[in-house]
């Protein structure tokens, strides 16, 4: 039976208790599957920092990069939100990301029927929606150079500056990410840029226009930024992978997320370039909501975006796409049935805790 490293980063908040009883759904999931999960746990976020001074120490990194994929919880809390930035829990998300040089990030979107009155916007809008956000992680403004604040005009006033930029290699890994993943879904690829204001995004359209001579099987389309947040709200299916820059990517997929009612419920997966044991990408996988430290403790996070999370791994990093489904099946039968946590109730459904949540998905599998 082959074994599969995890390496498992619970951090801080609801992380710890979403993760404890997701990691026991994901064991019965994988049960008949030839694969064998082994997991390690460590620090990174605020934990990290109470005990070690920083969010994120060389050896857990190095822990990170020996591993065929991380689990993230959730990092960040008001017990650190006075540190300086660059010593604030969230600075381990960027060293993980940077060391281990993950530079697609992947957040689907798509409506679970149980929870379809959920969504802000009327039925008929957000009914059947499905589409995955293929967001660029380690370009871009985020990370371009120069960038700073400075004083100008004698010192009587200042200049803050970033630099968005892009090269053609960064261009086209990220491109391919999207059209490979268009290939196994609708064979749609949307991608969004400002090539109509901004050099680095006219560069991004021809680069990804020539990659998609090469994938002739998959719709290629553009759409400026601004045009596709008013779309996202007016015609959401029109959607299947939407492919876009770094900051563009992180405005873009809360938006998107936001149309299934609840961010809280939402996974996503970081991909590298690296392959791990298997010969499959590499990547961390993460719950998109925060730490809510204002819950933790209580027996009240729901834990189906931690449980999502582990089924992308499972999928993108460890091949077993049957299981991912089996997961994400398993979840939706649980909603049919009218279970629902704090943060997803409404009147006449049946509250749960976190740990009972994570019971009643673990019997659908």
């Amino acid at each position: 039976m082959k074994k599969a490293k995890i390496l498992v980063l619970a951090g801080d908040g609801i992380g710890p208790e979403v993760m404890k009883v997701s990691i026991q759904v994901l064991e019965q999931a994988i049960r008949g599957s030839g694969l064998r999960l082994e997991f390690e746990e460590d620090l990174a976020g605020g934990c990290s920092i109470d005990k070690h001074g920083i969010p994120l120490t060389e050896e857990t990194l190095k822990k990170a990069k020996k591993v065929d994929a991380v689990l993230l919880g959730a990092v960040g809390g008001l017990a650190w939100d006075k540190l300086p930035h660059e010593k604030r829990p969230e600075r381990a998300l960027l060293s993980l990301r940077a060391g281990l040089k993950l530079f697609a990030n992947l957040r689907p979107a798509k409506i679970i029927p149980a929870l379809l009155s959920a969504s802000t916007l009327k039925e008929e809008v957000v009914e059947g929606i499905d589409l995955l956000v293929v967001r660029e992680l380690t370009g871009g403004i985020y990370f371009g150079k120069p960038r700073g604040v400075k004083e100008i005009k004698g010192g009587l006033e200042k200049k803050g500056f970033n630099t968005e930029v892009y090269s053609t290699s960064e261009i086209e890994r990220i491109a391919r990410v999207a059209f490979e993943a268009a290939r196994a879904r609708r064979k749609k690829v949307m991608s969004v840029d400002k090539a109509n204001i901004l050099e680095s995004s006219i560069l991004w359209r021809e680069v990804v226009t020539g990659l998609g001579r090469e994938y002739p099987d998959v719709q290629l389309d553009h759409m400026y930024v601004d045009n596709c947040a008013m779309q996202l709200v007016r015609n959401p299916k029109q959607f299947d992978v939407i492919v876009t820059t770094n900051m563009f990517g992180d405005i873009l997929s809360d938006e998107a997320a936001m149309l299934t009612g609840s961010i809280g419920m939402l996974p996503s997966a970081s991909l590298g370039e690296k392959k791990n044991r298997f010969g499959f990408p590499s990547g961390m996988y993460e719950p998109v909501h925060g730490s809510a430290p204002d819950i933790a403790g209580k027996g009240v996070a729901n834990p189906l975006a931690t449980i999502l999370s582990m089924s992308m791994m499972v999928r993108h990093s460890l091949g077993k796409d049957e299981v991912a489904r089996s997961m994400e099946n398993a979840v939706e039968a649980a909603l049919a049935k009218d279970y629902r946590t704090v943060d997803i109730f409404e009147e006449g459904k049946k509250r749960v805790g976190t740990e009972e949540m994570a019971e009643i998905v673990s019997r659908e599998l």
